[in-house]
């Protein structure tokens, strides 16, 4: 079910907010929503409930046992009871997510090694949706419980909830248990808190309908094209169109499921602040997707040692951390092209290209920008020659300016309207606003209140007469 969907919007979220309203207190309402997130994830795939289930049981159950052995401290076995946890969560996803490529990976392998030999069956397995989301969250509980920085949870029903609960189940932000431990069981639904939640789940619901939705019908028509059919201006414009689609799309929906948190009285950190203003690299990805990358900083980059022994070992665990982001996202090498080359230049910056960026100052925008929109085709063509052939048009579009296709049988009027307001919405009109002190005079103001409520009408509206309401990150 996703949140920009009219059943969602016209019946699952009313109910469940009307309900939990009239519980109110946590000890009521906690039940309830465990309940009514296993149903949001249960919608369209019933059997995927039981992986949800199963996974809320291990977690749990490493847990109570980290508990049980934490005083008399036989450390080996607290290690153990990790190893297994780590190990049994990352054989589900490694199982559902990846079992078909690494097949395919050894009948390649076996091809060449022995010609002829008869290639091993690739199995067909359909994706839970956000396994990779709630995994992460998951693991991350059993890890600080592990390292003392959390209290493990006796109430099997508090774990279910955080690893369930529908907001950000199955596109995040990846949520740290000590980050809402508290608030699990103590929060407060009041009107201010309600409000903010509402305001901000409308802005996500825009950004993802009424731009997302619209920019996508024109990247998709653009790389279904054969790349010979492409020339080096639209490949550019795949490109840009593809940039705006996944930014308003992914922060979008974490808009929508930190909104939909505070309706229900939890606060979830910020996941997105405006990362196509970055300078570099290194700060794209302290803006983008923050939840993640905070993830591997804390449970992969720092235990493998962070910049801690050497030069060389932090260009090497910056490298590992983008290769798995990388394999994190998809199920395919042009996703693993795309987190080293992100790790590259993440390389390159600190070995010297960072200091060359500060002296451009806000030009640094340019070279982040482009780097990160060359990055994106890798991540949205899957197939890793296409992906090369089209990044080649964009460095070299002399070489490419022949084509028979129109470029307006993919390209609306609507969708060259959008392009300013996209280009202006993803953080430029916001820090003008915020230098000029307009940003909290906007908040809650008569303007405000009745721009969101012709934003929700357009919403509406471009549900109700179009179907095309594609999701990037439904897949990971």
């Amino acid at each position: 079910m996703l949140f920009s969907s009219m059943i969602f919007l016209w019946v699952f979220l009313p109910v469940v907010l009307a309900c939990s309203l009239l519980l109110r207190k946590p000890k009521f309402v906690n039940p309830f929503l465990v309940l009514a997130s296993l149903f949001f994830y249960a919608w369209g795939e019933p059997v995927n409930v039981l992986l949800m289930v199963f996974s809320i049981m291990i977690n749990y159950l490493a847990g109570r046992l980290l508990a049980k052995f934490e005083k008399n401290d036989p450390y080996e076995v607290r290690k153990l009871v990790v190893a297994v946890d780590v190990i049994l969560n990352l054989a589900l996803l490694g199982y559902f997510k990846y079992l078909g490529m690494t097949m395919a990976t050894v009948n390649t392998l076996l091809g060449w090694i022995a010609p002829g030999a008869q290639a091993l069956k690739v199995p067909k397995i359909a994706l839970p949706i956000g396994i990779s989301f709630f995994t992460f969250q998951a693991l991350s509980y059993v890890v600080d419980v592990y390292r003392g920085q959390v209290q493990a949870q006796k109430k099997l029903l508090n774990v279910a909830l955080y690893i369930s609960f529908f907001p950000q189940l199955i596109a995040g932000p990846i949520v740290r248990y000590k980050d809402i431990n508290d608030q699990i069981e103590e929060r407060a639904v009041t009107a201010d808190l309600f409000a903010q939640g509402a305001r901000r789940f409308i802005y996500g619901l825009a950004k993802k309908v009424l731009i997302a939705n619209v920019v996508a019908q024109g990247a998709d028509a653009l790389y279904a094209l054969p790349a010979g059919r492409m020339t080096g201006g639209m490949a550019w414009l795949a490109a840009l169109l593809y940039t705006f689609q996944i930014y308003y799309d992914f922060s979008g929906y974490s808009d929508m499921a930190i909104g939909l948190g505070r309706m229900f009285g939890f606060r979830f950190n910020e996941n997105f602040r405006y990362p196509y203003l970055s300078l570099s690299i290194r700060e794209f990805w302290r803006r983008w997707h923050i939840s993640l990358s905070t993830w591997f900083r804390e449970y992969v980059y720092i235990p493998l040692g962070g910049n801690r022994r050497g030069t060389g070992r932090t260009y090497l665990n910056l490298l590992i951390v983008f290769l798995l982001t990388g394999i994190w996202h998809g199920a395919g090498y042009s996703f693993i092209l795309w987190g080293l080359y992100h790790g590259l230049f993440s390389v390159l910056e600190r070995l010297g290209l960072g200091k060359a960026l500060k002296k451009i100052g806000p030009f640094g925008f340019l070279y982040a920008f482009f780097v990160v929109m060359i990055g994106w085709v890798l991540f949205r063509v899957e197939d890793v020659g296409t992906a090369l052939a089209l990044i080649r048009r964009m460095l070299t579009p002399w070489q490419f300016t022949q084509t028979s296709y129109h470029l307006y049988d993919a390209i609306t009027r609507q969708m060259w309207m959008l392009l300013p307001v996209a280009a202006l919405g993803m953080g430029p009109v916001q820090a003008l606003a915020d230098r000029l002190g307009l940003t909290e005079r906007w908040k809650f103001s008569v303007a405000e209140v009745i721009f969101c409520v012709v934003l929700l009408a357009l919403c509406i509206a471009s549900l109700a007469s179009n179907t095309y309401n594609p999701f990037i990150y439904f897949k990971f």
